[in-house]
């Protein structure tokens, strides 16, 4: 079943958890980890993802999107097999349609399946 991606991101690698990320969460939320984008970066949180897409020539002007963990319905992910694949796509099919997350090489997929799951899976 083919879908059309109404998102594409690509995240290059984890990274340490931007600072200035902790001016956009609520109450009880907390960063638990972050992948840097060829822009900007991605924070998973314990309630939500958030991306964050500098535009523009300069970067000055910053696109966020949030996505709640309760919006997704379902993921897939997809390698070749090997510990770090230079190929590996996630799928997220949400309340809002579908994405598509594109894994570079430094990031890990298996412990990027892990972080989703523990995000949308737990109590």
């Amino acid at each position: 079943m083919s879908q059309a991606s109404i998102l594409e991101w690509t995240f290059v690698t984890e990274c340490p958890i931007p600072q200035d990320v902790n001016q956009l969460l609520v109450e009880g939320e907390v960063a638990v980890a972050a992948y840097q984008t060829y822009r900007d970066s991605a924070i998973f949180t314990n309630k939500r993802l958030i991306v964050r897409d500098a535009q523009g020539f300069t970067g000055k002007k910053v696109e966020i999107y949030s996505l709640p963990y309760s919006s997704i319905n379902m993921w897939s992910t997809e390698n070749a097999g090997s510990f770090l694949d230079f190929n590996a796509e996630v799928e997220l099919w949400t309340r809002a349609g579908h994405i598509k997350v594109k894994l570079q090489k430094g990031v890990d997929i298996r412990a990027f399946d892990r972080l989703i799951a523990n995000a949308i899976l737990k109590d």
